[in-house]
């Protein structure tokens, strides 16, 4: 994993240090630098790095001040000379405070702990994707049904309705939905359009014969406005 960074440093030395050891950091991405926290204030809210090293004694905007512009999305390791700010700074999406000057190593070690918290975020947030697209609700006769995801071969549209097409279910489930309002419910990295009448899921696709997908009996055409999007993914899962 990559994580992106800023330093903000008012010392020329200092920050020349830092750009020093960022750029041996193999998973360090430096997006910006700043000889001042003020030349910093428009970046941070446009492109919020995931990780800032950041000086507190500056002129005109402070790092402990500058921090409290600081989204929540990025963690903040602040390079200091003063001990006497270390309790301030855990109020401030603190992950670690360095006293300057501090090694390499010591700065190896607090970028790890970002690249840490920077995967912990990211699996965080794709288990709650995963939990929250495990089902959909859809209406049929009157009724509102749980479907599993991971059950659906493929979805055909007709003129007013569509038929879902269950693993396991000798007859699908009809309902009155529109295949646009059901290509938006549904997660794109498990589903792809590949005709205006059909959806499918990817991983349920065994075989495919003359651009068509095969289901049981059942051939699935891939029509010309998808074929590109259904060849590109093909290759990147075909071994030759």
């Amino acid at each position: 994993m990559i994580i992106s960074c800023f330093i903000i440093d008012d010392e020329p030395l200092a920050l020349g240090l830092l750009e020093s050891y960022v750029t041996k950091t193999p998973f360090l991405q430096l997006t910006g630098k700043f000889s001042s926290a003020v030349s910093a204030v428009e970046s941070i809210r446009t492109t919020p790095p995931d990780v800032l090293f950041l000086d507190i004694q500056m002129a005109e905007l402070n790092g402990m001040e500058f921090a409290r512009l600081v989204s929540e999305k990025s963690r903040i390791i602040f390079t200091t000379a003063f001990e006497k700010y270390a309790l301030e700074s855990y109020k401030v999406n603190a992950l670690e405070y360095l006293l300057k000057p501090f090694s390499y190593s010591d700065f190896l070690q607090a970028a790890n702990k970002a690249l840490q918290w920077q995967q912990l975020s990211t699996k965080a947030s794709v288990e709650n994707v995963k939990n929250m697209t495990d089902c959909i609700y859809v209406k049929s006769d009157y009724r509102l049904l749980q479907i599993s995801l991971n059950k659906i071969l493929y979805i055909e549209g007709l003129k007013d309705y569509l038929k879902i097409y269950m693993e396991g279910e000798e007859q699908p489930i009809v309902s009155h939905i529109t295949m646009k309002a059901m290509e938006e419910m549904l997660p794109g990295h498990l589903f792809m359009r590949v005709h205006r009448s059909f959806i499918v899921q990817k991983d349920k696709i065994k075989v495919v014969e003359h651009n068509r997908i095969v289901f049981g009996k059942t051939y699935i055409p891939v029509s010309d406005s998808y074929k590109e999007s259904f060849l590109e993914f093909l290759d990147r899962r075909t071994l030759i």
